[in-house]
């Protein structure tokens, strides 16, 4: 909670909607962008999670078959699929979410964010340690956090941008 309340902060403190959506933040990625990328990797953890909570099987696909389907079903790439190299499934998301306003990614990266905070509030302590529950929430939360705020303070550095 303490990275994603640091996150959160640098983001509001970014300040304007038209920043949010400036290219070149991380490579060639806006701001928007990264929470395109954030909320697929929360939404993707918050349905595992949701699934170790109903006793719902998950394996990862190992056909192209199926990573398809997964996508239609989910709506995002299937991340633990030994399939899929680093670059591609971000990039997919980043193309869908292009023309999605910034206000509903936020809202849907909020969400997610939220399900995996319910979702662990609910898990037994043996589920959560059977389900290496704490490391795959640091790599799908935290960790993408942690990258991207320096990036973003990059950004704002040296474009000569004053956090507020």
């Amino acid at each position: 909670m303490h990275e994603r309340d640091k996150f959160e902060l640098l983001l509001n403190r970014v300040g304007y909607t038209r920043r949010m959506a400036l290219k070149g933040i991380a490579g060639k990625w806006s701001i928007k962008d990264i929470l395109s990328h954030v909320w697929a990797y929360e939404q993707f953890l918050a349905d595992r999670m949701h699934e170790i909570l109903h006793d719902q099987p998950y394996t990862p696909c190992k056909t192209q078959t199926a990573l398809d389907a997964f996508l239609d079903e989910f709506g995002y790439p299937d991340f633990g699929s030994p399939l899929l190299d680093e670059e591609a499934p971000i990039e997919w998301v980043i193309e869908k979410y292009k023309n999605v306003s910034l206000d509903d990614v936020v809202s849907q990266e909020l969400q997610a964010f939220s399900s995996i905070v319910t979702a662990l509030e609910k898990m037994s302590e043996g589920s959560i340690h059977n389900h290496n529950i704490y490391n795959r929430a640091a790599k799908h939360t935290y960790e993408q956090y942690r990258g991207y705020t320096h990036a973003i303070k990059r950004w704002l550095k040296t474009n000569g941008i004053q956090l507020k």
